[in-house]
């Protein structure tokens, strides 16, 4: 039976049980999936003729996480795995797509700008928008109260301002960080929603931005957390900030996890932890006492370098009083991308590029143990879960 028929009787099935747009208890996560690029031999290449990008939604509910259904949405593997994000209340989900195929040369990528605003209440879930960003639109974030998004535009140095009203999203402007080539790569709300910080992966700076109900300023305040800093993510508790950094893992290096504290005037570096070459993805736990991190470990290299390693890695630290930790790691497939919990803090979402495939592991507090992988159409490279 092909994927996209197995996707779409899995649909009929779960969409009929799951009820997003009624039940309060709806665990979900969303999946965005580039079918346009593969990696060939340490390459990210154009396919020819691509199907369409996806989007799948991930019932997280019951023992095993379950596909429920697929949507065709742009998407794209070029910037953090952080392209989706998913409201509060579970109504919506914002995807970003930093790059396409070139229309004068489809054996090319060009920039893209697009957000796609997915209904997740309708049965089956819907694109009810596709918005505009900025050139390079690429992580997004939505506040605690669902009010507010912010879009990084990875290749022109900004941010986008996005109001939300229900389920109706409008542009409210641009933020300029004055660094065109700084790439403001992924994004995180502070818990009181009057601060937001934006990592910058070509200058090695985050950099605050200062929040009044719709109105968000550049603060021109940046700190320093590790080299190349990429996916961030802060606690339910709100304390700290925990940051991805990918700077030296392409020359074979070690990467870090770093602790951004955020109870203090200014916020600042308080720990980092080395986790190994390039962590790609990095999530917060629901309890806010781990933290999981994705590491490409030279698994994208191509397989006659030295630095090609046949997995890649994710890996499990415990978060107190404001200290990282190793706890867990496991083997993934190679070019992994992002990571995402499950509500019960028990299940690990892992995205593996190559094999067009989301691998999911239990975790008890100690170990990992791997369970059933979820095939999806496309190579998975950005994904969020509910709260």
């Amino acid at each position: 039976m092909c994927i996209s028929h197995r996707i779409a009787c899995l649909s009929a099935i779960a969409l009929g049980s799951i009820a997003m747009g009624t039940s309060a208890s709806a665990q979900v996560a969303v999946s965005a999936n580039d079918s346009k690029m593969k990696l060939v031999d340490g390459v990210n290449t154009p396919v020819p003729n691509p199907p369409p990008d996806t989007v799948t939604i991930i019932d997280l509910r019951g023992a095993q996480p379950k596909v429920a259904a697929e949507l065709k949405v742009p998407a794209s593997v070029i910037g953090p795995p952080s392209s989706v994000a998913i409201a509060p209340d579970q109504s919506i989900a914002l995807v970003t797509a930093s790059t396409k195929l070139d229309p004068a040369d489809p054996k090319k990528t060009a920039y893209d700008d697009k957000v796609s605003v997915i209904d997740l209440q309708a049965t089956p879930p819907a694109l009810i928008a596709t918005l505009q960003a900025g050139t390079g639109a690429s992580g997004v974030a939505i506040n605690r109260t669902g009010t507010l998004a912010l879009v990084a535009n990875r290749f022109e140095g900004t941010l986008s301002v996005f109001t939300i009203r229900g389920k109706t999203v409008t542009a409210s402007g641009k933020v300029d960080l004055q660094a065109p080539e700084s790439q403001p790569s992924a994004i995180a709300f502070s818990r009181d929603g009057r601060l937001a910080l934006v990592t910058r992966n070509n200058d090695h700076l985050i950099s605050l931005l200062a929040i009044d109900a719709d109105r968000v300023t550049y603060a021109k305040r940046d700190l320093a957390a590790n080299l190349k800093p990429y996916g961030i993510e802060v606690t339910p508790a709100g304390d700290v900030a925990v940051v991805a950094g990918t700077g030296a893992g392409a020359s074979g290096g070690t990467d870090t996890v770093s602790v951004i504290d955020l109870t203090v005037d200014p916020p600042r570096t308080v720990d980092q932890v080395s986790v190994g070459p390039i962590a790609e993805g990095i999530a917060v736990s629901p309890d806010g006492r781990y933290v999981a991190a994705t590491i490409i470990n030279g698994s994208n290299n191509p397989k006659a370098s030295p630095l090609f390693r046949d997995s890649g890695m994710v890996r499990v630290l415990s978060l107190a009083n404001k200290k990282l930790t190793m706890v867990a790691e496991a083997k993934t497939g190679r070019w992994c991308q992002g990571v995402a919990w499950a509500p019960d803090g028990r299940t690990l979402l892992v995205q593996v590029m190559v094999d067009n495939e989301i691998q999911t592991f239990n975790f008890d507090g100690k170990t990992l143990t791997a369970g059933p992988p979820l095939k999806v159409n496309g190579g998975p490279a950005g994904i969020a879960s509910s709260r």
